[in-house]
């Protein structure tokens, strides 16, 4: 059994100014996107030209990752809180992004960059799909670092302990650190290995909803709900599972129409 390292979320502060690790490791994220951009731009079938197309890309998609992120998680998962307490949605640096939201945003995001730019969305959501997987490990680091979702109950060896009061005091899995070697390492391996060879057009956007879907699914179960919500169904469906099932099927579709298309 382990216990919580109780690491400060306040990475450093500049006078009145305190700059949070969750804050930090989106900072992390988009500036490795972006050193994976660079990689993929040199690519002879990639839909970018150059280095500002690719800045002015992830320019958008980090709007979209926070405008969406956080609305989708005031809609999806704490509405009735912050209808009583509106101001508290501006308050980012407490966490409480949604991935899903954070990807409808960014869709939004890569369709207006598209029609800019005259590019076939497809083209640049296959583009941006591997580049995604580790800012999303690092913002679940993000969430352990805030000691928030943590796992359901645990006798495993690697049991671990939070402080946080509404933890119980009780061992349970970090599954904030499954989901990090999940939705970080495993899909961006998954990702970037498939896409090192040209594929048909929607193929690596159908892989990576499949392949986040899946892993979400899977380490859902090792998660506690969060109590406002608890188990939408069966003593086990939580709304994180239900937002990924819709994203499996998406995926399916596409990587059988980017198949068809292909064969054609």
């Amino acid at each position: 059994m382990l216990t919580y390292p109780s690491i400060d979320p306040v990475a450093f502060s500049i006078g009145p100014l305190a700059v949070h690790w969750y804050g930090l490791m989106y900072l992390f994220g988009f500036t490795l996107a972006w050193w994976l951009g660079l990689r993929r731009i040199r690519a002879p079938y990639s839909p970018l030209n150059n280095t500002e197309q690719l800045s002015d890309l992830l320019f958008y998609c980090a709007m979209g990752v926070i405008l969406g992120g956080r609305l989708g998680y005031v809609l999806f998962y704490d509405l009735a809180s912050y209808i009583a307490h509106p101001l508290n949605i501006l308050q980012v640096w407490r966490g409480g992004m949604s991935f899903h939201g954070g990807l409808i945003g960014v869709l939004l995001a890569v369709w207006l960059y598209s029609r800019r730019i005259q590019c076939h969305f497809f083209a640049i959501t296959d583009f941006i799909a591997p580049l995604i997987p580790i800012a999303l490990g690092l913002g679940r680091i993000g969430n352990f670092i805030n000691g928030e979702l943590w796992g359901r109950p645990t006798d495993l060896p690697w049991g671990m302990i939070f402080p946080d009061p509404a933890a119980g005091y009780i061992a349970r899995h970090p599954s904030q650190l499954y989901q990090a070697l999940a939705e970080g390492i495993v899909l961006f391996l998954l990702l970037w290995l498939y896409s090192r060879k040209p594929r048909p057009m929607m193929a690596v956007s159908g892989l990576f909803l499949m392949g986040y879907g899946v892993l979400r699914l899977f380490t859902e179960f090792f998660r506690t709900p969060d109590a406002h919500l608890g188990f939408i169904a069966f003593d086990w469906l939580t709304m994180g599972q239900v937002l990924s099932i819709p994203m499996i099927g998406a995926g399916v579709i596409l990587m059988v129409l980017a198949y068809r298309r292909a064969a054609k």
